[in-house]
């Protein structure tokens, strides 16, 4: 279904007071009634706006239709969140010159009142209790960070209902301690930290989305650590004993007479923790020195000479 902004049917801002949506509202009611305008949808803008005002006049219900509304914009498609269940009472004293209401309302606050329930009803006589929103947050770390485990300090944007259903943006700073071995995207759930329910409700949960920060060495796939490791001709015509760096330390790597560049090796468990831990990959990069001299020169010649071999033989 189509999302409805009651706000701009209304034509008033989202933070407007009370007395600016009921000024507006009557002024809007007169212009569309149906016995008095001339405009051709006026009985549909006349139902809009009564409907507008139903839901924005009343702190409670301004409230939810802030929270789900969320990033809405008119006409969107719209589907309620999972669990949602509306507990409103609308007996005894409703909106009804506007005639019936649209689905999309239907589908936020129903048409009656629900006794307890998860997202529903919480009073009895139309009371509304609702779980809040959760909230996701980015955070970036190093690779070292997720080896070893670090705490941040993080401040995110936060919204607060004032007593008469307004939406307040705020701010909140919370110091966090992200687990050694976290993995990229993966989130740290912060019980309670979220955007506060209704009626009652508990708090929706924070979640931190975990993004590691490009490495000047490493990359990382799920727990497995990537690194390409310069070696010279020798080193990988007559094999040779390296240190080779990883996120725990240096650590020594054999490498194999007659390693060709791009050959991976193993080193295992040495990727990020967990279990089980990640490994580490050294893929082999042959760089071959500039000869400088007349002497290296004449070493390169004699290769040549005593060595022959076409790479490019098989092409």
């Amino acid at each position: 279904m189509e999302f409805k902004d009651y706000y701009a049917i209304l034509g008033v801002d989202r933070d407007a007071s009370q007395e600016d949506i009921k000024r507006a509202y009557r002024k809007l009611a007169r212009k569309y009634h149906p016995d008095v305008s001339k405009e051709a949808d006026a009985e549909q803008r006349f139902k809009e706006v009564g409907e507008a005002y139903e839901v924005l006049k009343d702190p409670e219900k301004r409230k939810a239709y802030d929270q789900l509304g969320r990033g809405y914009h008119q006409g969107e498609d719209f589907r309620p969140p999972p669990g949602w269940e509306p507990g409103f009472d609308f007996a005894g004293g409703g909106f009804t010159d506007a005639g019936d209401f649209s689905d999309f309302f239907e589908s936020i606050f129903g048409g009656g009142f629900r006794p307890g329930g998860r997202g529903g009803a919480g009073a009895r006589g139309g009371g509304f209790r609702a779980a809040g929103q959760d909230v996701v947050a980015r955070v970036e770390i190093t690779l070292e960070d997720a080896f070893n485990g670090t705490h941040r300090q993080i401040t995110f944007p936060h919204r607060e209902v004032t007593a008469d259903g307004r939406i307040k943006e705020t701010s909140q700073t919370l110091n966090v301690k992200i687990p050694k071995g976290i993995t990229e995207g993966q989130r740290v759930r912060l019980s309670g930290q979220g955007e506060p329910g209704f009626g009652g409700g508990p708090q929706g949960d924070l979640y931190l989305e975990v993004h590691f920060r490009p490495h000047r060495r490493f990359h990382v796939e799920g727990r497995d650590i990537f690194l390409d490791l310069p070696v010279t001709p020798w080193e990988a015509a007559l094999g040779a004993q390296v240190s080779v760096p990883t996120l725990g330390g240096q650590v020594g790597l054999k490498i194999p007479p007659g390693s060709q560049s791009g050959r991976k090796l193993r080193l295992k468990q040495r990727g990020l923790p967990g279990d089980p831990p990640g490994d580490q990959y050294v893929a082999l990069r042959i760089v071959v020195p500039r000869p400088e001299t007349d002497e290296q020169r004449a070493l390169y010649e004699r290769m040549a000479r005593e060595m022959p071999f076409d790479p490019r033989k098989d092409l």
